[in-house]
């Protein structure tokens, strides 16, 4: 029996138009989608300090989150709007990790990546006696949170997986902390002796006993015993008590790091990188910077440099870029301390330097002079984390 041509051609025009059900299902995938883009924006608009990775497919939810009210927040929205959907959201941490959901820096410093494995990009670094979070765990990586909300991911050997008990016990342990640039710490009072590990400014150990033939008996976070000398170290409450975030004091800890080779992702006296010697140099002096230039530059108080740079004080933070143009939006690059003298300003580049905003001066800095953007204050008395007031030990 043959098919009649009208026959065939109302039925190719029929195949071609999308069903009710069809369109009903695209609709409703383009308006889950629109709710995932909102709550994202809303709960997680910095990928580097929030984890919010959901994709749609199919009317269904997929991926994982640390920010279980974002969650919630997008489950809420979605039956507000009277959409129908499957969820398959994971909220960290995951159950894998069996209660172990922190962590506690075993090594002077910890070198965290961007992604699970040795030959990704150094995101940043966490000094030893560090408590960190725990979200999830990958071919012996764990991907953890710093204190100042980081996100990276750490491998096996520089940490300790703990329990909210033993976090506890480390936290409420009397601690030391070292001070000198870098040095070690000793299988017994003898610094001739054998070493048990390396040390750099700001690594915390635990007081085993006090200082006996000026040597402090130390616990580390893993259980290893060592001594450290006490004259390289401080009671960390005592130094803690001892801070003070002035112009002085900014410009004196910044020339201890004078020399220190740049390295991307760094945050530590094994090398920094630009925002990271910046909040290095606020670290040793009582505050918590965010991690990387285009979060420190929301910080504080503008300082008007329209008309030179007399408004700039030691301590006030310049930073460099390019500025938004055709719709593009401003890209902030690189960050340096003003120290004052011949306008001069000391930052990461190449290796810790000080250059100087003044064309007739030697060290005189061109390409940073041509990129600068804006100065920003950081009041002593900031909303940032404060270490006299909230640990990141204790």
């Amino acid at each position: 029996m043959k098919t009649s041509p009208l026959i065939l051609l109302l039925g190719f025009l029929m195949a071609c138009v999308s069903s009710p059900s069809n369109i009903a299902s695209t609709s409703s995938a383009s308006s889950i989608q629109a709710s995932v883009d909102a709550i994202r924006k809303e709960y997680a608009p910095d990928k580097r300090t929030a984890l919010f990775q959901v994709k749609v497919k199919d009317n269904v939810l997929r991926g994982e989150t640390n920010l279980p009210g974002a969650k919630a927040a997008l489950l809420q929205r979605l039956q507000a709007e009277n959409i129908s959907y499957q969820d398959s959201i994971v909220v960290l941490p995951e159950k894998e990790l069996n209660g172990n959901n922190h962590a506690i820096v075993t090594v002077s410093v910890a070198n965290l990546r961007s992604q699970p494995k040795h030959s990704a990009e150094l995101a940043t670094q966490a000094t030893m006696g560090m408590a960190l979070n725990v979200w999830k765990k990958e071919n012996g990586w764990y991907l953890v949170q710093t204190p100042d909300d980081y996100l990276a991911w750490v491998d096996a050997g520089g940490i300790k997986l703990v329990n909210d008990t033993e976090l506890a016990q480390w936290q409420q342990s009397e601690k030391l902390l070292y001070t000198n640039p870098y040095g070690f710490s000793y299988a017994g009072p003898n610094a001739e002796g054998a070493t048990v590990s390396d040390l750099v400014y700001g690594d915390v150990v635990a007081i085993q006993s006090q200082a006996k033939k000026g040597f402090y008996e130390v616990r580390y976070p893993d259980g290893r015993l060592a001594y450290v000398p006490g004259s390289a170290a401080v009671k960390y409450k005592e130094w803690v008590r001892t801070r003070q975030p002035s112009e002085e004091n900014l410009v004196s800890t910044s020339r201890r790091l004078l020399g220190l080779p740049y390295l991307w992702g760094g945050t530590s006296f094994k090398g920094v990188d630009c925002s990271g010697f910046t909040k290095t140099v606020y670290f040793m002096n009582g505050l918590v910077l965010p991690r990387d230039a285009s979060q420190q530059v929301h910080l504080g108080e503008l300082v008007d440099t329209k008309s030179g740079w007399g408004n700039l004080r030691p301590g006030d933070l310049l930073f460099f870029g390019v500025p938004a143009h055709d719709g593009k939006p401003e890209r902030v690059v690189h960050v340096g301390m003003w120290i004052g003298g011949n306008q001069e300003f000391i930052h990461s580049s190449g290796k810790v330097r000080i250059s100087s905003m003044n064309p007739a001066a030697s060290n005189f800095d061109e390409n940073e002079l041509n990129r600068f953007l804006r100065a920003k204050r950081i009041p002593p008395q900031s909303t940032l984390m404060d270490l006299r007031t909230a640990s990141l030990y204790e």
